[in-house]
């Protein structure tokens, strides 16, 4: 049954029927059309308060609940339903699984059309909560106030946040208590700062006026026990970045490379800024199964260490190796996968488009006593060619782990042109991996699947599949 209230409409007695896109979960309205719904568990029965409407489906919000779900929980969190990161915080972990299961095998068989065997079972993680490496919180003076805080009389004298970005809201900065994705000292870190620099009136970032000196936090942490920092100031102001992290330093003995940038750009992005060393070494170490990763501020790694290393192993079971092999590793990074399979390979030649990556991956593999793996910086649309291959060889295996858009269709002909005997192709995005793997159903088929939850209480999934020549 649905209603008006003003301009929006009020569909009551909805039962949520699935886990969509994004995190957001869907239901069916009276007249057929789909409405979208955060912060709700499938087999919820609730009443839903539109806000969009568009010509397929709309967008709405529970103001009731009539019935909750077998499938809920509570969430630990005290900022979930605010805080857009673990949109699945209230859903049991079993079921979580579950649905990023079905969204991979939805997407392989809908977007992909293609032949599929049997899914090997998804592999969740041990961990739910701290499990992330990496985390990067902002700093604002003027904080998102909750709606009870808007409820109250009372003036507000402090307005600083240091936290996440409210959903769809470049400018707003939710504060954050404690958050539950990553390891302390990492809480902490992150509240001592905040409660420093405003008793020593370090003034927080201001985004609409470009005003402020606090820009953005990033801890990284790893299996090691080692542990970065970097603080980034949106101008220099010595007397009193010199404060801070002379603080930070004291109070976080353990803190193993204490880093900052000036920024004074738009974008808060660090990959074209100068970071500076303020204490300790400019990395930190990551180790697997034996071997040692030197992490720097801008490198990419995995941002769950122990799924990233179950992944791996996963990849290198698919792969099939007998120490024969000439294995080309795309989308290398900083050589991860390619040093992970080396000693079951015969080479391993990886490439990347990002420079400061292979240098990485070349020190990795020095620091590892690596010497069968090669690495090469370019596009690969267009380095990976017919002259790269006559130099290097013709892989017997080609291991792929594109970013979330998938391959550029010219990498996709590139491989069918080699046409190796098998391919494993590693993705954070099933859709795209659908579209990549019917370009190539013609001379491949699909004969092992297995999807691996690298992120608990999120609706993100990787898939590894295993494609061999028909």
């Amino acid at each position: 049954m649905a209603r008006k209230k003003t301009d929006k409409i009020i569909f009551e007695n909805v039962t949520v029927l699935d886990a969509g896109a994004k995190g957001v979960s869907v239901a069916k309205a009276d007249d057929g059309k789909i409405i979208f719904i955060p912060n709700v568990v499938p087999g919820d029965v609730v009443d839903v308060q539109t806000f969009k409407k568009r010509k397929a489906y709309y967008e709405g919000k529970a103001i009731r609940f009539h019935n909750l779900s077998s499938h809920r929980v509570e969430p630990v969190c005290e900022h979930f339903g605010v805080c857009g990161g673990c949109k699945w915080q209230n859903m049991k972990y079993s079921q979580q699984l579950f649905y990023k299961n079905n969204e991979v095998f939805n997407n392989l068989k809908r977007i992909g059309k293609i032949e599929l065997p049997d899914f090997e079972s998804i592999l969740g993680s041990d961990k739910q909560f701290f499990y992330r490496n990496k985390m990067e919180f902002s700093f604002s003076d003027s904080r998102w106030l909750t709606e009870s805080e808007i409820q109250n009389d009372d003036a507000i004298s402090n307005r600083n946040a240091l936290g996440f970005h409210i959903p769809k809201m470049w400018d707003k900065i939710l504060d954050i208590t404690k958050c539950h994705l990553q390891e302390d000292p990492s809480n902490s870190i992150r509240n001592e700062i905040k409660e420093f620099a405003t008793k020593h009136e370090i003034p927080f970032f201001n985004a609409r006026n470009h005003d402020g000196l606090l820009r953005t936090l990033m801890i990284r942490t790893a299996s090691t026990g080692e542990l970065m920092v970097l603080l980034q100031f949106y101008k220099e102001d010595k007397t009193k970045r010199e404060l801070l992290l002379n603080f930070i330093a004291e109070r976080f003995p353990q803190i193993t490379s204490l880093l900052y940038v000036i920024n004074g750009k738009a974008n808060d992005t660090l990959y074209d800024q100068n970071i500076k060393l303020f204490k300790g070494r400019d990395y930190i170490l990551e180790s697997m199964e034996g071997l040692q990763f030197s992490i720097n501020a801008k490198s990419f790694y995995q941002t769950n260490s122990e799924q990233a290393y179950k992944l791996y192993k996963i990849t290198r079971d698919f792969a099939g190796l007998t120490g024969s092999e000439l294995v080309y590793d795309l989308y290398t990074g900083t050589g991860t996968i390619a040093q992970f399979v080396s000693k079951k390979a015969k080479k391993v030649i990886g490439v990347e488009a990002v420079p400061e990556a292979i240098i990485d991956a070349k020190e990795n593999a020095k620091r590892n006593n690596i010497t069968n793996c090669e690495f090469f910086v370019g596009d690969m649309k267009e380095v990976f060619n017919a002259e790269f291959i006559a130099t290097h060889g013709k892989p017997d295996v080609i291991i792929t782990d594109p970013p979330r858009d998938g391959m550029h269709a010219a990498v996709v002909e590139q491989i069918m042109k080699i046409a190796p005997e098998k391919i494993v192709y590693v993705s954070c995005n099933s859709a795209t991996q659908a579209r990549d793997l019917a370009l190539m159903d013609s001379l491949y088929k699909v004969t092992r699947v297995r999807p691996v939850d690298m992120f608990p209480q999120t609706h993100h999934v990787e898939n590894v599949v295993l494609l061999e020549k028909k």
